[in-house]
């Protein structure tokens, strides 16, 4: 496929926005950037996608989410409304997850994915938890995944709070999951990492078992000090706080991935910078849940490699880009904190680099020769000029995610002219919403 009539947003260092330029797809990569028509002159027959005159850009990436939490949407949470995040989490995410099904697992992740692919995020990290569905879990988002066309990398919650033979149910859907794609049984497209909940609700004993199941360090997904209560209870138990805790236990380093770290401090920060352990921020549920503000600008000025995910809420990234420029100046009362460029280093550049090193190496999250052909259509139009000293600003305050119209995963098209090639939205919007009253009707 050829795609011409464009301009490019390239996310390279530099960044370049490049007119007058086509680009040649080929085996899922990006084979040519050059003359328009030359690249047709050489490769005649070739199918070629007018785009209009439209943005081309690298797809977005989300480094945290939850595809099971969809059905979370529009639920109203029994009894007295949650005073803080412990209970947000008992009256609210461990009902809910208790609640699911091999079927309502499979269209809470479509439900998910329809999202993804209308707002243009390409690459996604997947934290499931499932308690009464455990076993064969990370095959039914797989099938959903595969049969949607993205990038992702899935990994199974273990945790303490439902016992310790479910504990060890966790542990071995991680386990079975990894090898299942060290074999290359899964497709190319999926990548898996060894979950975890949280500090509070994973024992001594059940951390030491996970260690000894990844012992090729696939690399962790873990939720770390979300709520002042996870550093509470390490502080408590073991002496050590949250990030402390799982350097001394082997759990950090360049494939894991820490989820919020809102309530840590900067020797923790520093522990994350030597062990180049990715920090996922979201914004928008850290303020839902009111557990406070991540300190990320003192994080950025460490070394800490932050990355940016979305907690399960909509897929549409350029909102968080939002919300983490918006909540850090407030939260400062100084409007130089958070620059655009600050967001676009996390959630753009970092966010790259954790999706190029999970896929081995196949640079993801830019556009130049050789790197997969993750590729948006943007149908923006600026009424200032664009550049790319200010293009930060031009997202932040004037992208929208309707204007995505196209999206391209591994030089596929999964969708053109806002219409899904790979998925029916009206058909898995109508089993999700049956899937998600059954799910609610299970709930007290």
């Amino acid at each position: 496929m050829i795609i011409t009539n464009t301009k490019i947003i390239t996310w390279g260092k530099p960044n370049q926005i490049l007119e007058g330029k086509a680009l040649r797809i080929a085996d899922g990569k990006i084979a040519i950037i050059g003359d328009a028509s030359e690249i047709q002159r050489r490769y005649p027959g070739e199918e070629v996608l007018d785009a209009g005159g439209q943005y081309v850009m690298p797809g977005n990436i989300c480094a945290h989410t939850h595809f099971y939490g969809a059905f979370s949407r529009g639920m109203a949470i029994p009894g007295p409304a949650p005073a803080n995040f412990v209970e947000i989490l008992q009256s609210l995410w461990w009902k809910l997850d208790k609640a699911l099904d091999a079927e309502s697992i499979k269209y809470s992740a479509l439900a998910c994915l329809v999202d993804a692919i209308k707002y243009g995020t390409t690459t996604l990290f997947d934290h499931h938890a499932s308690p009464n569905c455990i076993d064969g879990s990370l095959d039914i988002i797989e099938e959903a995944v595969e049969a949607a066309g993205v990038r992702t990398s899935l990994c199974y919650e273990v945790t303490d709070r439902d016992g310790k033979e479910r504990a060890l149910a966790g542990i071995r859907e991680n386990e079975r999951f990894i090898q299942k794609v060290s074999r290359g049984e899964a497709s190319p497209r999926i990548r898996a990492h060894f979950g975890l909940h949280a500090s509070l609700t994973v024992s001594a004993d059940t951390l030491e078992r996970c260690l000894q199941a990844n012992p090729n360090q696939a690399g962790f997904h873990v939720h770390a000090a979300e709520g002042k209560a996870d550093q509470d209870d390490a502080l408590q138990k073991y002496g050590k706080r949250v990030v402390e805790r799982f350097e001394q236990a082997g759990v950090l380093g360049p494939r894991t991935i820490l989820a919020h770290g809102v309530h840590t401090n900067a020797h923790e920060h520093e522990l994350l910078a030597q062990t180049h352990t990715w920090l996922s921020h979201q914004p928008r549920s850290n303020m839902n849940n009111a557990v406070g503000v991540a300190p990320i600008p003192e994080m950025l000025a460490r070394g800490v490699p932050v990355v940016m995910g979305n907690d399960g809420f909509s897929n549409a990234m350029w909102s968080e880009w939002q919300a983490a420029y918006f909540i850090h100046k407030d939260h400062a009362h100084d409007p130089r904190v958070m620059n655009g460029f600050e967001v676009l280093k996390i959630a753009v550049e970092n966010n790259a680099d954790l999706a190029t090193q999970t896929f081995d190496g196949l640079r993801i999250g830019e556009i130049c020769e050789g790197a997969a052909a993750d590729l948006l259509l943007v149908d923006f139009h600026p009424i200032t000029p664009l550049t790319t000293g200010n293009l930060p600003w031009q997202i932040l305050f004037g992208f929208r995610d309707g204007m995505v119209t196209a999206t391209m995963v591994d030089g596929k098209l999964l969708m053109k002219d806002r219409q899904l090639l790979t998925l029916d939205e009206e058909e898995v919007a109508a089993k999700a919403r049956e899937q998600a009253q059954k799910v609610w009707n299970k709930i007290d």
